[in-house]
């Protein structure tokens, strides 16, 4: 789970988180300052790309955001970056990676289309890969017919990014492509729940927002409850109505996987799939052939370009059940990072794909959530192992200025924010770069 301090009131928690990163403020800057002596000092060879591009990348303060930007930059590629102005002071922005940085709107204000049309006509930009929220595929998805008159867009057209990113859309479009998928049934009101014929069916099931919900879709609760009455008291403790439709979807037993791919004209180019979570803050790449053969026919099936991160569960018996797609980066590529290949699957048609990570490579982790870990317990060894084996996914000893300015500036000024305006949040979550808060993005 991600970093939650224990139940305070909200101030005296976001004073306990601030304290906490002040305490660790020192070290950070002791490791940051080695790593640019250490940078000064071996000079720091600058790739060149025979056809080198302008790559814009939106969601500046996600850690995935910044995997790409280096591997661009390595590749020898101009880095564009830009993110919304509540997170203008992510520590990305300062990588040695990122040419330039710009704030726009939000996704769902006027002028956020036309905000990236300029910085695209600006910066002179030849390929956008959104690095999408929640809340933003949609919105990159109707702003590319106007930016594909000047630049390449890696992302999917309106009307695939809104059937696949409804979780029972995708469902009935899996389906319709002959691939199994779990009972699914879009609910538009808590009555409705309540008046499901579960006896009728061999399956339980879960309840889960088709719209993205940062709360509550940590909640499992397996459905039907031992009575009717609880059952719908349970369906009334959520928003469902028509204009928040949910779905009820058939719980599958196994182990979860989510996935990455990156798909450019039909072919999947990128390819990672890690063992899952409910708040995933690891990954370690593993091989489901099943699970990649089911994720590789569904995306050539819709075809386009575009990136695509499926949750998939694997029964013990080998079956495969996604359960939902979204139509954006996973973090999951991180398990990429360094990948002497990355840049050129995402950039070039026909580039050898990379569905391995490079040799050598280790699984991805956030020191503070691990730390955070270590400091509640109990399982304090396996955290240990998973820091002595893995390595954190922002820290780079020839670009440490992310790693400082994530923990001590980006995160301290939104719990600043949240202080001063007096708002609750559930957890920071580092990888993401933002507090889970209730009506969040």
């Amino acid at each position: 789970m991600a970093w939650s301090p224990p139940e305070l009131g909200p101030a005296a928690r976001t004073l306990g988180a601030l304290g906490l990163l002040t305490l660790a403020l020192p070290a950070n800057l002791a490791v940051t300052g080695a790593a640019l002596v250490r940078r000064m000092r071996s000079g720091g060879a600058t790739s060149v790309s025979s056809s080198p591009r302008t790559v814009l990348i939106s969601g500046g303060k996600m850690t995935k955001a910044l995997v790409l930007a280096r591997s661009f930059h390595a590749a020898g590629h101009r880095v564009v970056l830009v993110e919304q102005h509540k997170y203008r002071f992510t520590g990305h922005r300062f990588s040695r990676a990122v040419d330039a940085f710009h704030v726009v709107p939000p996704p769902q204000a006027p002028g956020y289309a036309e905000a990236l049309l300029q910085i695209v006509l600006d910066e002179k930009v030849d390929v956008y890969v959104p690095v999408c929220s929640p809340a933003s595929s949609l919105y990159d998805a109707r702003a590319a017919p106007l930016l594909a008159q000047h630049c390449e867009v890696l992302h999917g057209d309106a009307d695939t990014i809104a059937a696949v990113d409804d979780k029972h859309a995708f469902s009935v479009l899996a389906a319709g492509f002959g691939l199994p998928v779990p009972d699914a049934h879009r609910m538009t009101s808590a009555q409705q729940v309540a008046d499901f014929d579960f006896a009728a069916r061999k399956d339980t099931y879960i309840l889960k927002s088709i719209a993205y919900d940062p709360v509550n879709r940590l909640d499992l609760t397996v459905l039907p409850r031992p009575t009717r009455a609880a059952t719908a008291e349970f369906a009334r403790s959520k928003p469902i109505s028509p204009d928040n439709p949910w779905i009820l979807q058939a719980l599958v037993e196994g182990t979860e996987y989510c996935t990455h791919a990156t798909v450019r004209n039909g072919r999947v180019q990128v390819y990672a799939c890690c063992e899952s979570s409910a708040f995933q803050v690891n990954y370690a790449w593993v091989d489901r052939p099943r699970i990649e053969a089911w994720v590789r026919d569904f995306l050539e099936k819709v075809g386009g370009s575009g990136q695509y991160s499926l949750d998939v569960i694997e029964t013990a018996d080998g079956r495969v059940f996604p359960i939902e797609c979204n139509p954006r980066t996973h973090s999951a590529i991180s398990v990429f990072r360094d990948h002497p290949g990355l840049a050129d699957a995402y950039l070039q048609d026909g580039a050898t794909p990379v569905q391995r990570p490079a040799p050598g490579a280790r699984p991805s982790y956030w020191l503070y959530h691990e730390v955070w870990r270590l400091l509640r317990g109990p399982q304090r060894r396996q955290r240990l192992q998973v820091i002595r084996a893995g390595r954190d996914a922002v820290f780079d000893w020839d670009d440490p200025l992310p790693f400082l300015l994530l923990h001590h500036l980006h995160i301290p000024k939104l719990l600043l924010g949240n202080l001063l305006r007096g708002k609750p949040w559930n957890r920071i979550d580092f990888n993401i770069g933002k507090l889970v808060e209730p009506a969040g993005d």
